[in-house]
């Protein structure tokens, strides 16, 4: 029988070439227990990478990047997982409806956008983590590492962000109360602002300064080129 990843013969259960199996199990329900049980695992799954991000972001990361790429779960799975939550978080407790201010744009294609924008925040930070990453590589452009690998360090940081919002967002409901809304998003962004800055200079203030400062621009980079877009469209159709 002939290897279906590398085409060679096999001759046992396995390719003795490249180790793969002569038949794979079919999926079932022992399956998806299996690959969840993987991501919920607490010594290399999403809690412990959850403990990790809150207890050493920056260390945590660079470890990521440079050593050991095994225990923390990856970062686009981190962050999508993160996303589903929030999303899920926000549909059901409704903590952040009209987050986003359509001033002036209500019946434009920019104000649809911005719509969007409000009801998919979690999905939308994704988007917004690539804008970040661009104003980071510029803020740090000697640290060595390059877009890719900032890219990663957003994925986390941004993914761990979502779930402080979730989780205060859900409390501001059960207890009332926007105050406590504005800490979570405070909080998140404080966060964010301590992990660039453990990850590239964690003896430096200015690193922690620039790496709330390269937040808050790509953000706003983010809403210009969204609002942009939705009036080239605009202009575009009329």
């Amino acid at each position: 029988m002939e290897c279906p990843h590398c085409q060679q013969a096999i001759t046992s259960n396995y390719c003795g070439s490249c180790g793969h199996p002569q038949k794979l199990k079919r999926i079932d329900g022992s399956y998806l227990k299996t690959e969840l049980a993987k991501i919920l695992y607490f010594e290399k799954g999403i809690f412990f990478t959850i403990k990790e991000l809150l207890i050493r972001p920056g260390e945590s990361v660079r470890t990521f990047l440079i050593w050991n790429r095994k225990h923390l779960v990856k970062p686009i799975v981190f962050l999508l997982i993160c996303s589903l939550v929030y999303t899920l978080a926000e549909n059901t407790f409704q903590f952040e409806q009209g987050v986003v201010e359509q001033n002036g744009f209500e019946k434009s294609t920019a104000g649809k956008l911005l719509a969007w924008v409000s009801s998919n925040y979690g999905y939308a930070n994704m988007i917004m983590s690539i804008f970040i990453t661009f104003w980071l590589k510029l803020f740090f452009r000697k640290s060595g590492y390059n877009l890719v690998e900032i890219f990663i360090l957003l994925c986390f940081i941004m993914g761990m962000g979502m779930l402080f919002y979730s989780l205060i967002g859900a409390l501001s409901i059960v207890f009332g109360g926007g105050t406590l809304l504005k800490v979570g998003g405070s909080i998140a962004v404080l966060y964010c602002g301590v992990a660039i800055g453990t990850f590239f200079e964690k003896n430096k203030v200015l690193s922690y300064i620039k790496g709330i400062v390269a937040y808050f621009l790509g953000s706003i980079t983010f809403y210009v080129i969204l609002i942009g877009i939705g009036k080239a469209i605009d202009a575009i159709i009329l």
